[in-house]
Protein backbone atom coordinates (compact mmCIF):
# COMPACT_ATOMS: atom_id res chain seq x y z
CA UNK A 1 0.00 0.00 0.00
CA UNK A 2 0.67 3.92 -0.27
CA UNK A 3 1.52 6.04 2.69
CA UNK A 4 0.20 8.06 3.45
CA UNK A 5 -3.12 8.15 1.61
CA UNK A 6 -3.55 12.23 1.25
CA UNK A 7 -1.54 15.11 -0.02
CA UNK A 8 0.40 16.62 2.90
CA UNK A 9 -1.48 19.72 2.77
CA UNK A 10 -4.61 18.69 3.57
CA UNK A 11 -4.06 18.23 7.28
CA UNK A 12 -7.87 16.95 8.33
CA UNK A 13 -7.07 13.80 7.16
CA UNK A 14 -2.88 12.97 7.35
CA UNK A 15 -1.75 10.12 9.79
CA UNK A 16 -0.86 11.55 13.12
CA UNK A 17 1.83 10.20 16.20
CA UNK A 18 -1.80 9.76 18.13
CA UNK A 19 -3.13 7.14 15.65
CA UNK A 20 -3.91 3.76 16.45
CA UNK A 21 -2.75 1.09 14.37
CA UNK A 22 -3.98 -2.84 13.84
CA UNK A 23 -1.90 -5.31 11.68
CA UNK A 24 -4.89 -7.67 10.45
CA UNK A 25 -3.60 -11.53 8.84
CA UNK A 26 -4.74 -12.40 6.08
CA UNK A 27 -7.65 -14.30 7.55
CA UNK A 28 -9.19 -11.43 9.10
CA UNK A 29 -7.51 -12.29 12.97
CA UNK A 30 -5.60 -9.33 14.50
CA UNK A 31 -2.43 -9.94 15.23
CA UNK A 32 -0.87 -6.72 16.81
CA UNK A 33 -2.96 -3.72 18.18
CA UNK A 34 -1.71 -0.10 19.32
CA UNK A 35 -2.30 1.11 22.60
CA UNK A 36 -4.43 4.03 21.23
CA UNK A 37 -6.09 1.54 18.93
CA UNK A 38 -7.31 -0.66 21.88
CA UNK A 39 -8.33 2.56 23.32
CA UNK A 40 -10.07 3.75 20.78
CA UNK A 41 -12.22 0.80 20.68
CA UNK A 42 -13.05 0.00 23.95
CA UNK A 43 -14.32 3.23 23.89
CA UNK A 44 -16.65 1.87 21.06
CA UNK A 45 -17.79 -0.43 23.53
CA UNK A 46 -15.19 -3.79 23.59
CA UNK A 47 -13.63 -5.24 26.05
CA UNK A 48 -10.73 -6.98 26.98
CA UNK A 49 -7.52 -7.73 24.84
CA UNK A 50 -8.65 -7.39 21.14
CA UNK A 51 -5.60 -9.04 20.03
CA UNK A 52 -6.63 -12.46 18.51
CA UNK A 53 -10.21 -11.73 17.49
CA UNK A 54 -11.26 -11.50 14.13
CA UNK A 55 -11.30 -7.57 13.12
CA UNK A 56 -14.41 -7.88 10.36
CA UNK A 57 -16.75 -9.52 13.47
CA UNK A 58 -15.46 -7.13 16.05
CA UNK A 59 -16.50 -4.37 13.99
CA UNK A 60 -19.75 -5.38 13.31
CA UNK A 61 -20.23 -6.50 16.39
CA UNK A 62 -19.66 -3.12 17.87
CA UNK A 63 -22.84 -1.62 17.12
CA UNK A 64 -26.64 -3.15 16.29
CA UNK A 65 -27.19 -1.96 13.07
CA UNK A 66 -24.25 -1.60 11.18
CA UNK A 67 -24.28 -4.82 9.32
CA UNK A 68 -23.53 -3.20 6.04
CA UNK A 69 -20.08 -2.04 7.17
CA UNK A 70 -19.20 -5.47 8.37
CA UNK A 71 -20.22 -6.45 4.88
CA UNK A 72 -18.34 -3.63 3.22
CA UNK A 73 -14.98 -4.46 5.41
CA UNK A 74 -15.45 -7.93 4.94
CA UNK A 75 -16.16 -7.75 1.39
CA UNK A 76 -13.45 -4.72 0.59
CA UNK A 77 -10.30 -5.83 2.89
CA UNK A 78 -10.93 -9.61 1.36
CA UNK A 79 -10.30 -8.14 -1.87
CA UNK A 80 -7.07 -6.45 -1.03
CA UNK A 81 -9.14 -3.01 -1.18
CA UNK A 82 -8.17 0.33 0.29
CA UNK A 83 -10.95 1.13 2.66
CA UNK A 84 -12.51 4.01 4.87
CA UNK A 85 -15.46 3.97 6.87
CA UNK A 86 -16.66 5.59 10.63
CA UNK A 87 -18.08 3.74 13.44
CA UNK A 88 -19.96 5.53 15.94
CA UNK A 89 -21.14 3.61 19.39
CA UNK A 90 -21.78 4.34 23.05
CA UNK A 91 -21.03 8.03 22.42
CA UNK A 92 -18.25 7.33 20.38
CA UNK A 93 -16.49 7.63 16.87
CA UNK A 94 -13.86 6.07 15.42
CA UNK A 95 -12.44 6.44 11.83
CA UNK A 96 -10.81 3.49 10.10
CA UNK A 97 -8.54 3.54 7.23
CA UNK A 98 -7.51 -0.23 5.88
CA UNK A 99 -4.47 -0.36 3.75
CA UNK A 100 -3.74 -3.91 2.13
CA UNK A 101 -0.22 -5.87 2.28
CA UNK A 102 1.39 -7.86 -0.33
CA UNK A 103 4.10 -9.69 -0.47
CA UNK A 104 5.52 -10.75 -4.27
CA UNK A 105 1.55 -10.44 -5.18
CA UNK A 106 0.46 -12.26 -2.36
CA UNK A 107 -2.02 -10.91 -0.17
CA UNK A 108 0.42 -10.51 3.20
CA UNK A 109 -3.35 -9.07 5.52
CA UNK A 110 -4.24 -5.48 5.66
CA UNK A 111 -2.50 -2.42 7.82
CA UNK A 112 -5.36 -0.59 9.79
CA UNK A 113 -5.28 3.03 10.93
CA UNK A 114 -7.53 3.89 13.27
CA UNK A 115 -8.35 7.20 14.57
CA UNK A 116 -10.72 8.61 17.87
CA UNK A 117 -13.02 11.51 16.13
CA UNK A 118 -15.50 11.67 18.93
CA UNK A 119 -14.28 15.42 19.68
CA UNK A 120 -14.57 16.01 16.10
CA UNK A 121 -17.48 14.67 15.57
CA UNK A 122 -19.40 16.22 18.82
CA UNK A 123 -17.43 19.92 17.37
CA UNK A 124 -19.36 19.12 13.57
CA UNK A 125 -22.76 18.51 14.95
CA UNK A 126 -22.20 21.45 17.67
CA UNK A 127 -21.48 23.81 14.23
CA UNK A 128 -24.58 22.19 12.73
CA UNK A 129 -27.20 22.78 15.19
CA UNK A 130 -25.66 26.36 15.26
CA UNK A 131 -26.04 26.98 12.08
CA UNK A 132 -29.38 25.87 12.15
CA UNK A 133 -30.26 28.32 14.84
CA UNK A 134 -28.43 31.10 13.52
CA UNK A 135 -30.55 30.64 9.97
CA UNK A 136 -33.84 29.90 12.11
CA UNK A 137 -33.09 33.48 14.24
CA UNK A 138 -33.04 35.52 10.82
CA UNK A 139 -35.88 33.01 9.39
CA UNK A 140 -37.69 34.44 12.26
CA UNK A 141 -36.06 38.00 12.33
CA UNK A 142 -37.54 38.29 9.07
CA UNK A 143 -40.65 37.21 10.01
CA UNK A 144 -41.48 39.65 12.27
CA UNK A 145 -39.89 42.82 10.46
CA UNK A 146 -42.37 41.70 7.84
CA UNK A 147 -44.94 41.68 10.37
CA UNK A 148 -43.68 45.35 11.69
CA UNK A 149 -44.43 46.44 7.84
CA UNK A 150 -47.70 45.15 7.31
CA UNK A 151 -48.33 47.53 10.34
CA UNK A 152 -47.10 50.53 9.06
CA UNK A 153 -48.75 50.04 5.81
CA UNK A 154 -52.19 49.49 7.11
CA UNK A 155 -51.88 52.94 9.31
CA UNK A 156 -50.49 54.82 6.51
CA UNK A 157 -53.77 53.71 4.75
CA UNK A 158 -56.00 54.68 7.49
CA UNK A 159 -53.89 57.67 8.23
CA UNK A 160 -56.07 61.33 7.24
CA UNK A 161 -52.36 63.65 7.24
CA UNK A 162 -50.47 63.52 4.05
CA UNK A 163 -47.14 63.76 5.95
CA UNK A 164 -47.78 61.24 8.24
CA UNK A 165 -48.68 58.81 5.43
CA UNK A 166 -45.37 59.78 3.86
CA UNK A 167 -43.34 59.11 7.17
CA UNK A 168 -45.39 55.98 7.59
CA UNK A 169 -44.53 54.70 3.97
CA UNK A 170 -40.85 55.41 4.03
CA UNK A 171 -40.25 53.79 7.61
CA UNK A 172 -42.64 50.82 5.99
CA UNK A 173 -39.70 50.46 3.52
CA UNK A 174 -36.95 50.70 5.02
CA UNK A 175 -38.15 47.71 7.51
CA UNK A 176 -38.92 45.67 4.28
CA UNK A 177 -35.57 46.33 3.40
CA UNK A 178 -33.49 44.58 6.22
CA UNK A 179 -35.96 41.86 6.26
CA UNK A 180 -34.49 41.22 2.33
CA UNK A 181 -31.56 40.90 3.75
CA UNK A 182 -32.55 38.43 6.79
CA UNK A 183 -34.42 36.80 4.29
CA UNK A 184 -31.52 35.92 1.95
CA UNK A 185 -29.46 34.99 5.33
CA UNK A 186 -32.01 32.31 6.20
CA UNK A 187 -31.27 30.29 3.25
CA UNK A 188 -28.05 29.86 3.43
CA UNK A 189 -25.56 28.33 6.16
CA UNK A 190 -22.68 31.26 5.71
CA UNK A 191 -23.53 34.56 7.45
CA UNK A 192 -22.42 36.37 4.10
CA UNK A 193 -25.01 36.92 1.25
CA UNK A 194 -24.74 38.05 -2.43
CA UNK A 195 -25.03 41.41 -2.36
CA UNK A 196 -26.63 41.04 -6.01
CA UNK A 197 -29.63 38.94 -5.54
CA UNK A 198 -30.13 41.04 -2.25
CA UNK A 199 -30.11 44.36 -4.25
CA UNK A 200 -31.95 42.91 -7.16
CA UNK A 201 -35.19 42.41 -4.77
CA UNK A 202 -34.63 45.81 -2.83
CA UNK A 203 -35.44 47.31 -6.09
CA UNK A 204 -38.57 45.55 -7.08
CA UNK A 205 -39.68 46.76 -3.41
CA UNK A 206 -39.26 50.04 -4.32
CA UNK A 207 -40.28 50.24 -7.71
CA UNK A 208 -43.96 48.76 -6.07
CA UNK A 209 -43.57 51.64 -3.31
CA UNK A 210 -41.89 54.46 -4.64
CA UNK A 211 -43.44 55.58 -7.75
CA UNK A 212 -46.04 57.48 -8.11
CA UNK A 213 -49.44 57.47 -10.57
CA UNK A 214 -47.37 59.90 -13.21
CA UNK A 215 -44.28 58.86 -12.65
CA UNK A 216 -42.82 56.62 -15.05
CA UNK A 217 -39.22 55.36 -13.72
CA UNK A 218 -36.81 52.54 -15.05
CA UNK A 219 -34.21 51.18 -12.93
CA UNK A 220 -31.08 49.41 -13.85
CA UNK A 221 -28.50 47.96 -12.01
CA UNK A 222 -24.88 47.31 -14.09
CA UNK A 223 -21.69 46.33 -12.23
CA UNK A 224 -21.55 43.70 -9.25
CA UNK A 225 -21.64 43.96 -5.71
CA UNK A 226 -20.36 40.43 -5.08
CA UNK A 227 -20.40 38.92 -1.47
CA UNK A 228 -20.50 40.88 1.67
CA UNK A 229 -20.71 39.65 5.25
CA UNK A 230 -24.58 40.24 6.21
CA UNK A 231 -22.80 43.29 8.92
CA UNK A 232 -22.64 45.52 5.91
CA UNK A 233 -25.38 44.18 3.83
CA UNK A 234 -28.04 45.74 5.88
CA UNK A 235 -26.29 49.20 6.10
CA UNK A 236 -25.77 49.26 2.26
CA UNK A 237 -29.03 47.75 1.54
CA UNK A 238 -31.01 50.57 3.44
CA UNK A 239 -28.60 53.64 2.31
CA UNK A 240 -29.35 52.14 -1.07
CA UNK A 241 -32.65 52.05 -0.89
CA UNK A 242 -33.28 55.78 0.45
CA UNK A 243 -30.88 57.17 -2.76
CA UNK A 244 -33.33 55.17 -5.39
CA UNK A 245 -36.22 56.36 -3.65
CA UNK A 246 -35.67 59.90 -3.28
CA UNK A 247 -34.27 59.50 -7.06
CA UNK A 248 -37.74 58.59 -8.44
CA UNK A 249 -40.19 60.20 -6.06
CA UNK A 250 -37.94 63.72 -5.80
CA UNK A 251 -35.88 63.22 -9.12
CA UNK A 252 -38.33 61.69 -11.03
CA UNK A 253 -41.40 63.00 -10.04
CA UNK A 254 -44.64 63.50 -12.12
CA UNK A 255 -42.07 62.69 -15.47
CA UNK A 256 -40.28 59.79 -17.07
CA UNK A 257 -36.87 59.15 -16.58
CA UNK A 258 -34.24 56.29 -15.78
CA UNK A 259 -32.51 55.76 -12.19
CA UNK A 260 -28.81 53.61 -12.73
CA UNK A 261 -26.96 51.93 -10.45
CA UNK A 262 -23.32 51.48 -11.13
CA UNK A 263 -21.56 48.96 -9.10
CA UNK A 264 -17.79 48.50 -9.39
CA UNK A 265 -16.30 45.77 -6.82
CA UNK A 266 -12.00 46.10 -6.59
CA UNK A 267 -10.01 43.60 -4.07
CA UNK A 268 -9.52 47.36 -1.97
CA UNK A 269 -12.83 49.08 -2.99
CA UNK A 270 -16.11 48.78 -3.99
CA UNK A 271 -17.66 52.46 -5.48
CA UNK A 272 -21.38 52.62 -6.48
CA UNK A 273 -22.81 55.43 -8.10
CA UNK A 274 -26.67 56.04 -7.98
CA UNK A 275 -27.19 58.56 -10.75
CA UNK A 276 -31.35 59.83 -12.15
CA UNK A 277 -31.97 61.64 -15.37
CA UNK A 278 -34.43 64.27 -13.24
CA UNK A 279 -34.07 67.58 -11.75
CA UNK A 280 -31.39 67.49 -9.61
CA UNK A 281 -31.43 68.92 -6.45
CA UNK A 282 -32.68 72.47 -5.82
CA UNK A 283 -29.65 75.19 -6.61
CA UNK A 284 -27.67 72.05 -6.16
CA UNK A 285 -28.24 71.72 -2.14
CA UNK A 286 -28.01 68.60 -0.83
CA UNK A 287 -31.16 67.93 1.32
CA UNK A 288 -31.64 68.17 5.04
CA UNK A 289 -33.96 65.20 5.55
CA UNK A 290 -34.43 62.36 7.38
CA UNK A 291 -33.62 60.39 4.93
CA UNK A 292 -29.98 62.12 3.70
CA UNK A 293 -28.93 61.49 7.48
CA UNK A 294 -29.74 58.25 7.55
CA UNK A 295 -27.68 57.77 3.87
CA UNK A 296 -24.80 60.10 6.20
CA UNK A 297 -24.60 57.38 9.00
CA UNK A 298 -24.62 54.36 7.52
CA UNK A 299 -22.04 55.17 4.75
CA UNK A 300 -20.17 56.76 7.27
CA UNK A 301 -20.57 55.74 9.99
CA UNK A 302 -21.07 51.93 9.49
CA UNK A 303 -19.43 51.21 6.40
CA UNK A 304 -16.63 53.29 7.29
CA UNK A 305 -16.72 54.84 3.61
CA UNK A 306 -17.59 58.57 1.92
CA UNK A 307 -20.41 59.76 -0.14
CA UNK A 308 -21.08 62.88 -2.26
CA UNK A 309 -23.82 64.28 -4.02
CA UNK A 310 -22.92 66.24 -7.65
CA UNK A 311 -25.79 67.80 -8.74
CA UNK A 312 -27.04 70.62 -12.44
CA UNK A 313 -30.26 72.14 -12.06
CA UNK A 314 -31.95 70.03 -14.81
CA UNK A 315 -29.73 67.86 -15.28
CA UNK A 316 -30.68 64.66 -12.84
CA UNK A 317 -28.06 63.88 -9.44
CA UNK A 318 -25.09 61.65 -9.76
CA UNK A 319 -24.16 60.36 -5.98
CA UNK A 320 -21.10 58.37 -5.30
CA UNK A 321 -20.38 55.99 -2.68
CA UNK A 322 -16.36 54.74 -1.89
CA UNK A 323 -16.48 52.27 0.85
CA UNK A 324 -13.11 50.48 1.40
CA UNK A 325 -12.69 46.78 1.51
CA UNK A 326 -9.99 46.50 3.85
CA UNK A 327 -12.66 47.05 6.26
CA UNK A 328 -15.06 44.28 5.34
CA UNK A 329 -14.49 40.84 7.20
CA UNK A 330 -13.40 38.36 4.13
CA UNK A 331 -13.21 35.34 7.01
Amino acid sequence: GEFPLVPPSDKALAPRAADGVLRIQPDGVISYASPNAITGFRRLGASGDIEGENFRELTRGLRDGVESVGQTVTADVGRGLSLEFDVEARGASMRFVSLPLWLERTSAGTLVLCRDTTDLRRRDRMLVTKDATIREIHHRVKNNLQTVASLLRIQSRRTHSDEARDALTHAMRRVSAIAVVHDTLSEGLAQNVDFDDVFDRVLKLIAEVAASPNTRARTIKTGTFGTLPSAYATPLALALTELVTNAVEHGLADQEGEVEIIAERTEDRLDVRVRDTGVGLPEGQVGRGLGTQIVRTLIQGELSGSIDWHTIVGSGTDVTIDIPMRYLDRG
